[in-house]
């Protein structure tokens, strides 16, 4: 996508694109601005494990799940052969990779309080051949493909390569690859359509009205992870629990910061709860639908806002 500006009179002008010398210009954004781009913590660069070199070792801490960076200007590679060898590596060493963390952020995370099976690979580069684009054209690949892209008025972008009506499971070219077998065993992908299909029908259509109203919003990206849909704009705003007769939605907002006149919401914020924020509402049909958008516009504004979008 070409960008411009404005120079006068209304009359536009490119701004140039202003490409990466080397990976660790990319490596060096990236990582500095993780929490940002991606909502993860840094873990470590340059991680070595069994003659692997990891560019980038991060943490989702919406998931409780380890993820891999690698970025690349070369494009002479298998996003799936290199990304299921890292997997692998992950899934063989998991005490390293917890002691890790720990070392390096001063925490003290447990074996048991990572869940492994949401690990991924994130690739990062300026561009992916058609090849590569159309081999993660899986539904459930723990892979994701970023191109990064930077130009001459200090802007930076990052596009997350989307697939296109995924319906093919991974899990069918397992059979003929032990490595990939082996990692899709213990890793789950989870998504969005397996969500829904946890309601009963009118659920199932009342979490598509809502979603409807979400992406009249503006540009929206959907994360799903084991018990939850997140919508994103720059980081979670509101995120969607389908039960079978009803739908917890979770407000990403601090106790205090919602504006809830109707008093409709329950304060969660010393509960335990799937999905981010201090604000719960269960629904069961669309009666308050509008309302509730409105206290989802409210959480949209200020998450988005935070990040300077």
């Amino acid at each position: 996508m070409a960008l411009y500006k404005v120079i006068k009179d209304s009359e536009i002008e490119i701004i140039k694109e202003k490409p990466f010398k080397l990976e660790k210009e990319i490596q060096a954004i990236t990582e500095k601005n993780l929490s940002k781009i991606f909502n993860l913590i840094l873990v470590k660069s340059e991680l070595s494990i069994n003659n692997f070199r990891l560019d980038t070792l991060a943490f989702d801490r919406q998931s409780n799940s380890f993820v891999i960076i690698e970025y690349k200007k070369d494009k002479s590679f298998s996003v799936i052969d290199q990304g299921y060898s890292y997997l692998s590596l992950m899934l063989n060493n998991k005490a390293d990779f917890i002691l890790e963390y720990n070392e390096n952020t001063k925490s003290n995370l447990k074996r048991n309080e990572v869940d492994w099976s949401q690990s991924k690979v994130i690739f990062i580069s300026p561009s992916f051949t058609i090849y590569q684009r159309e081999s993660i054209n899986f539904k459930d690949l723990p892979i994701e493909l970023w191109e990064v892209k930077r130009f001459e008025n200090n802007t930076i972008a990052y596009d997350k390569i989307k697939t296109t009506g995924a319906t093919e499971s991974i899990k069918t070219i397992s059979k003929k690859d032990n490595q990939i077998k082996k990692v899709s065993n213990e890793i789950k992908v989870y998504t969005e359509e397996e969500h829904i299909q946890k309601g009963i029908e009118e659920i199932q259509e009342l979490y598509l009205k809502f979603k409807d109203a979400i992406f009249n919003l503006g540009e929206i990206e959907i994360k799903t992870v084991q018990n939850w849909i997140g919508f994103i704009a720059a980081t979670n705003f509101v995120d969607f629990e389908i039960q079978k007769k009803a739908i917890k939605i979770h407000i990403n907002l601090k106790k205090g910061e919602l504006e809830d006149t109707k008093g409709i919401t329950r304060d969660v914020s010393k509960l335990g709860h799937f999905g981010n924020g201090d604000y719960e509402i269960r629904i069961k049909d669309d009666e308050n639908l509008e309302y509730i958008m409105s206290l989802i516009k409210q959480s949209y504004k200020k998450n988005k806002n935070q990040y300077g979008y």
